[in-house]
């Protein structure tokens, strides 16, 4: 047996796995632990082997039927006694008898279904409240086993009984969840714990109910040729989690990795790991004094605002799944903390998950081009991301996706309901080849157990409209490839850039709490002088001729007119187009200045850093390369309309025309039923040759 030896208890503690000295100590045992189809591998190597599982199984057959009908029966006598309570008018005389019922048999269903029930117990939109209080019980406050086991498997797996380990630890366990239950113990060195061990047979258990999902899983993949999710793969995902979640030294090191990519919000804590007072079975962390987030009147009696908690969670589930790829998979109420202090305490690091980068960036490109309602480019976002295969007809796929999300927007990204999306998508999934990736199934686990906490404290909060802040902030600040073009799909659309939605970025941005002022002044400044930002620069230089060129007209019309008055020429005034035919219009000098605002407004605004960004773009080349293009715009729009004006000129002579205006009918022979007054006042484009 594999055990770590406990080091001199005044030793600094270690900060990773690796630090601790691992050596085979023989202890006896007195409870003879079944790791069923793992048991001839060392807890270093476990991994989710689902051939090993499937062939371990399927040599006893006699385990799966028992199991079988263990499940089937109890299920079936439940739903069988709702509906005679419905028949008979007694469903809300029977609820509270009910809800306990269904919390005993998920209990004895074991861990697998344990989970089920965690995960109804954070849906008040799905689950009446009477259920809810039941099955929320299942997050830690399950059954104990017995003290024995628990410290014989501390001895075995640390080396010595646990009162020659730790100075305290409670006679009994403060709390019991799906896998494992917890102590309260103390160090020799004075610091206060949690002590999690793990439930015996555990694995057996475990693996028998994956081989029976998964093998449920093939023969529905075989039978039911409308499913075209891969279901097996689904399985085999969420397996994997739970597996890792069975092995404590992996908790441990997710972690370790959990706290270095977010332990740095200032209102997020994560606990420390004591390396040498952990193994496979047993998990010795950090005490962490709080009150699950489901306690609402506790936490408010702490005058803490456990809304605002909630939106912290929000934007830490954010970085989790668009910034860093590791995520949190299980966040029910169990494992989120309100401390006295007004964090958020995060807790169970055993079923984590991973999301490729591409992953990462294709999901936000999909909210960018469900915020502009490119349905059709949204289709090509679910190719991306697996959702649908490259070769799959989009034709009927994307008016589909835009009744759906139509109705389910709103009138705005705020009202977004995650819930309603996921429910009107299931519909569009099911009659379309969408194939559902198993990294999805995940998310989905996630952001819906941590809306359901939201909904529990606040019914109107919006989960989606608390995260585009967010998306917000990455768009102006992320230098990434992927996200430059998306931030390019949501400012520009037929050519005209759209000043309402920087307006509307910036003011979101200004509201997710890690922005930083400095670094979208500086990122925004590399952008906009580096290769990717060209397309700006020609906005921005087009935008600016043709401005100038039509105040230098408007300028020039005035002063003609004003010597024609002056000398008795007339009193015809031309009045000056911009390059589309009509006036430049004063709305984008108006959104300029309300950006500017929304700046001013910014946490970490202040004027004096505007200097050196002034003077590097100034010093740019790509600026003066910008002045350039402009006095060159300047200059062709100048030059077209005097050899313009000199051939219209020619023209009228050589018809006998001598009008002043040398814009007279554009060229073409008058209208002979308009006078030339008429002819006159009509105006071509400042362009048109």
């Amino acid at each position: 047996m594999t055990s770590t030896k406990t080091p001199p208890l005044n030793q600094d503690t270690p900060d990773t796995l690796e630090e601790i000295h691992v050596q085979p100590r023989v202890i006896p045992k007195k409870h003879k632990e079944d790791l069923g189809p793992v048991s001839d591998l060392s807890p270093e190597s476990w991994r989710y082997h689902p051939e090993k599982i499937m062939e371990y199984y399927g040599q006893r057959k006699w385990l799966v039927f028992t199991r079988m009908v263990a499940i089937i029966f109890p299920l079936l006598s439940f739903f069988l006694a709702l509906l005679w309570d419905s028949f008979r008018g007694k469903t809300k005389q029977n609820e509270a008898k009910r809800a306990v019922q269904l919390r005993e048999l998920l209990t004895r269903l074991g861990p697998a279904y344990i989970k089920i029930g965690q995960a109804l117990s954070t849906r008040p939109d799905l689950v009446p409240p009477t259920y809810l209080n039941e099955l929320s019980q299942l997050q830690d406050q399950l059954p104990p086993f017995d003290n024995e086991i628990a410290y014989q498997f501390i001895e075995e797996e640390l080396g010595a009984p646990p009162l020659e380990i730790y100075q305290e630890i409670s006679p009994n366990p403060i709390a019991a969840a799906s896998l494992g239950q917890v102590y309260r113990g103390r160090l020799k060195t004075g610091e206060e714990v949690a002590i999690k061990v793990q439930r015996p047979d555990l694995v057996r258990r475990i693996t028998l109910d994956i081989y029976i999902m998964r093998s449920l899983a093939i023969w529905a993949k075989g039978y039911f040729k409308r499913i075209r999710s891969d279901l097996v793969a689904i399985v085999d995902e969420l397996a994997s989690r739970i597996f890792e979640e069975m092995n404590y030294l992996q908790e441990g090191e997710n972690a370790v990795r959990f706290k270095k990519l977010y332990g740095h919000l200032p209102e997020i804590y994560v606990p420390k790991i004591y390396w040498e007072y952990t193994g496979r079975r047993v998990l010795t962390m950090e005490w962490i004094e709080g009150i699950k987030l489901t306690k609402i009147k506790e936490i408010q009696a702490r005058g803490i605002d456990a809304t605002h908690l909630v939106e912290v969670g929000v934007q830490c589930s954010l970085q989790q799944l668009l910034e860093h790829g590791f995520f949190h998979a299980d966040p029910h109420p169990g494992n989120l903390l309100a401390m006295p202090d007004g964090k958020l305490a995060y807790l169970d690091f055993g079923m984590m998950s991973t999301i490729e980068p591409y992953q990462r960036y294709g999901l936000i490109q999909a909210i960018v081009h469900l915020v502009n309602r490119d349905f059709e480019a949204l289709a090509q976002d679910y190719v991306k991301l697996g959702f649908l295969s490259p070769d799959t007809d989009l034709t009927p796929i994307v008016p589909a996706l835009a009744n759906v999300f139509n109705n389910a927007l709103g009138a705005s990204v705020a009202e977004l309901n995650f819930k309603k999306i996921t429910d009107e998508m299931s519909a569009i999934m099911y009659e379309f080849p969408f194939r559902v990736p198993a990294y999805y199934a995940l998310i989905i686990r996630s952001l819906v157990t941590l809306e359901g906490i939201a909904i529990n404290i606040d019914p109107n909060f919006k989960v989606l409209s608390k995260a585009y802040p967010y998306v917000a902030k990455r768009l102006l600040t992320d230098p990434a490839p992927e996200l430059r073009d998306s931030l390019r799909d949501l400012l520009f659309k037929d050519g005209r850039f759209r000043w309402n939605r920087l307006e509307n970025l910036l003011r979101n941005a200004k509201d997710s709490p890690d922005y930083d002022f400095d670094k979208v002044i500086t990122q925004g400044l590399d952008f906009l002088l580096s290769d990717r930002g060209e397309f700006i620069r020609e906005f921005l230089a087009d935008e600016i001729v043709n401005y100038l060129d039509y105040i230098g007209q408007q300028a020039w019309s005035n002063l003609t007119h004003a010597l024609r008055q002056t000398f008795g020429f007339g009193n015809n005034h031309y009045q000056p187009v911009a390059e589309n035919g009509q006036k430049p219009s004063p709305t984008s000098w108006q959104h300029i200045s309300n950006i500017i605002q929304t700046l001013q407004q910014t946490k970490g605004y202040d004027p004096l850093k505007l200097i050196p960004v002034v003077t590097t773009i100034l010093q740019s080349k790509e600026t003066h390369k910008l002045g350039q293009r402009i006095a060159e715009g300047l200059a062709e729009k100048a030059t077209v309309r005097l050899i313009r004006a000199l051939l219209l000129t020619n023209n009228s002579n050589n018809r006998g025309h001598h009008l002043a205006n040398p814009h007279y009918n554009n060229g073409r022979s008058p209208n002979p039923e308009k006078t030339p007054q008429q002819e006159n006042n009509k105006i071509p484009h400042p362009t048109e040759k």
